[in-house]
């Protein structure tokens, strides 16, 4: 048994003060999620849900009593804990009733709307439901609030940090020369082989050597795309190791690398969760993904705390992806870089915490500006809300700004559960976007052009004016041809008000 650090003491007793319901706990990586969910006490039997193998079988040595599995072969008896792969208790859910389990703990909880999870969700009645997530996730792309109906316990990254429980983050962006503009997605991520063919390139890992000679601090762990991907590079560099499922002596050499007998470990999905690494300086992700939750786990490798460590350099390597959005280190704070033109994105880098502002610098400029509508309605109409055409700016942390000549404000972006902050109160965010609707209606109806885009669409599609372009030739010195009305209002509203 260990002893729990404060944070998950206060998570424990909260969620032992509630009756029934389903809620939601977000912990940064790092901070011991598992450690904190196997404490919970038990009012009768447990089941914990997970998706991937290494998720299954690590949570066993924080329990106290007798656990089962249920997994391709393995299955349970009558345990008082049973930790189950979703993919195979959705078809073994007859074995089992209704009321089997008092709790079930969902781990990685941002899948649970999943076709499997809700299969296992609406068999079971169990007193409580609880998801555990360290995926930040502002609801932009899947809300979870027909699961979970109140987040109850939240601890991020910049908490975690900033209390002195993991290590503070530089990061870089180094562009290696890699195209995987026309490598396949499937199951939310890259196609697994195709991105390997494209990445186990010649030109690439010695890039990749490149960054590591000019930018690695100290003991670095860098992910790659596949076992022939793992060993390319550490033939690259000289006394790195390859480690792959069938090395051995993983302990051993985890030692060896702690102890700085070896400087570089290169691995293919090894260490994205459950291996403890004592000291880990550099990170380098040399496997591009679209999944927060593989990327956060990827880079939670490096958070630990060591002594004489400052902090982690973190460097994202990247190429050529297409219309594919990366997950890089903004991704950690839950920003995503849709807003900042291509050709400025890899100036985004420095201390994590600095990054925000950095990328909001970058996205204020007219490329971004004249996207602004198609960020905000394909926005709208993914997550089936009425904006009523306010004209908001969508920023990359996902708050909606609006602006005229005499009032500003800012909408939070939503949550999991799709709330959001609204003078002062918590609410739905469609509830939010009809109070403002509604608040400029009332207020600001003389500067409606300029809140209300569905005026400007009616004449938006005929070409800017002379006028127009004149006017923003004077404050950008920049000639923009080809420009429609609409886009020329969006840059001018941004330049005056």
């Amino acid at each position: 048994m260990i002893t729990l650090r404060e944070y998950q003491k206060e998570c424990v007793d909260l969620i032992d003060s509630k009756e029934n319901g389903r809620y939601l706990i977000q912990m940064a990586t790092g901070l011991g999620k598992t450690a904190t969910f196997t404490h919970i006490n038990r009012k009768g039997r447990v089941l914990v849900l997970a998706h991937r193998e290494e998720l299954i079988t690590q949570p066993i040595k924080y329990y106290d009593c007798p656990v089962g599995i249920e997994m391709a072969s393995n299955t349970c008896g009558d345990e008082d804990v049973v930790i189950a792969s979703v993919q195979s208790l959705a078809h073994r859910l007859q074995k089992f009733k209704k009321d089997e389990f008092d709790t079930i703990i969902i781990d990685e909880a941002h899948h649970a709307a999943a076709t499997t999870y809700m299969r296992i969700l609406d068999y079971f009645e169990p007193r409580l439901v609880l998801g555990f997530t360290a995926t930040p996730n502002r609801g932009d792309k899947q809300r979870l609030d027909h699961i979970f109906q109140e987040i109850i316990f939240q601890r991020d990254l910049r908490w975690a940090i900033e209390n002195g429980y993991l290590t503070d983050i530089y990061c870089l962006r180094v562009n290696v020369g890699y195209d995987i503009s026309k490598v396949a997605r499937r199951m939310g991520d890259f196609a697994v082989g195709e991105l390997e063919e494209a990445m186990n390139q010649e030109a690439v890992n010695n890039a990749i050597k490149e960054a590591y000679t000019k930018y690695a601090k100290g003991q670095t762990l860098i992910f790659a795309t596949s076992v022939k991907h793992a060993q390319a590079i550490a033939e690259k560099i000289d006394g790195a190791v390859a480690v792959t499922a069938d090395t051995k002596n993983r302990s051993e050499l985890i030692e060896r690398f702690t102890n700085r007998e070896i400087p570089v470990l290169v691995n293919c999905m090894i260490f994205t969760e459950g291996t403890d690494m004592p000291l880990v300086e550099t990170v380098m992700i040399a496997r591009p993904t679209q999944s927060d939750s593989l990327y956060t786990q990827m880079v939670g490798r490096g958070l630990r705390l060591y002594p004489g460590k400052e902090k982690l350099t973190l460097i994202d390597l990247v190429g050529v992806t297409g219309k594919a959005s990366l997950c890089t280190a903004p991704t950690l704070l839950g920003i995503d870089l849709d807003t900042v033109p291509s050709s400025k994105q890899d100036e985004i880098q420095g201390d994590l915490f600095d990054l925000p502002d950095i990328v909001v610098e970058k996205s204020d400029c007219v490329e971004s500006w004249i996207r602004n509508v198609e960020f905000v309605d394909l926005w709208a109409k993914a997550q089936k809300y009425n904006t009523f055409g306010v004209n908001y700016f969508k920023l990359p942390s996902g708050d909606l700004k609006i602006q005229t000549k005499t009032f500003k404000y800012i909408i939070p972006a939503q949550d999991e559960l799709g709330k959001t902050r609204f003078v002062g109160e918590t609410v739905d965010m469609q509830t939010a976007l009809d109070m403002m609707y509604k608040y400029l209606c009332e207020n600001y109806p003389d500067e409606r052009a300029i809140w209300d885009v569905n005026i400007a669409k009616k004449w938006g599609h005929k070409p800017a004016t002379p006028k127009q372009l004149d006017y923003i030739y004077k404050r950008t010195k920049c000639r923009y041809e080809n420009l429609t009305k609409l886009q020329a209002s969006q840059i001018l509203n941004r330049l005056c008000y």
